[in-house]
């Protein structure tokens, strides 16, 4: 009898996905740990992110539909009270809680466009707000200041940790350009609130 496989591909999507989604891994770091987890080859073929993207929402789907959207909810609210709080900064939520498939488990992922990278953390040491300043990589591929704070989330009884990468003011336009997909790739407050009001909750093309 011949036994019909999965795709290696949708299989190692399929495997990533559930570590996204129960443990709050990002794609790649999820991919690496789907491939040495599955005992493949470290040369082995990745899936893209649009493909993991369908397998993360495709296990939401299957597993966990309601709460997660009680927890997304939960997680946009969070991002608004610091967008206000950052608002002449200019901030725009990306990643997970923007495209509509984090959990309790995702980070918040937040952009600041200021006339002066360091007047986002002088702000923060203005507000005694606890932070470790890092770095993290561009749309581009290029390196980003990364403050990363923790903030309490009552509505999910938990610490979640915000990430706010500060670009010049310049890199405004171009973050806001459609991606692969044809959508907005982040938003500010105002479309935040408005996926807020929206029953889908779906970020639109």
């Amino acid at each position: 009898m011949n036994i019909h496989r999965a795709d290696p591909l949708e299989e190692i999507a399929a495997v990533a996905a559930r570590m996204v989604v129960e443990e709050g891994l990002d794609f790649a770091a999820a991919k690496r740990r789907a491939i040495k987890q599955m005992g493949l080859g470290v040369r082995t073929a990745m899936p893209d992110n649009a493909s993991m993207e369908a397998a993360v929402r495709e296990y939401i789907a299957v597993f966990c539909s309601e709460s997660q959207a009680e927890e997304l909810r939960a997680l946009r609210e969070t991002a608004l009270v610091w967008m206000d709080r950052l608002s002449r900064f200019r901030p725009h939520l990306s990643g997970a809680a923007w495209h509509g498939w984090a959990t309790r488990h995702s980070d918040i992922h937040l952009h600041l466009f200021c006339d002066d990278p360091k007047e986002a953390e002088w702000a923060l040491l203005d507000h005694r707000v606890d932070y470790h300043p890092g770095m993290a990589t561009g749309r581009s591929g290029e390196p980003v200041q990364a403050l990363t704070l923790r903030t309490r989330c009552d509505a999910l009884a938990q610490w979640v940790l915000v990430h706010l990468m500060v670009h010049d003011l310049d890199d405004l336009r171009g973050a806001l350009r459609p991606d692969t997909e044809g959508r907005k790739p982040r938003g500010d407050a105002a479309a935040v609130r408005s996926l807020l009001a929206t029953p889908s909750g779906e970020v639109e093309a």
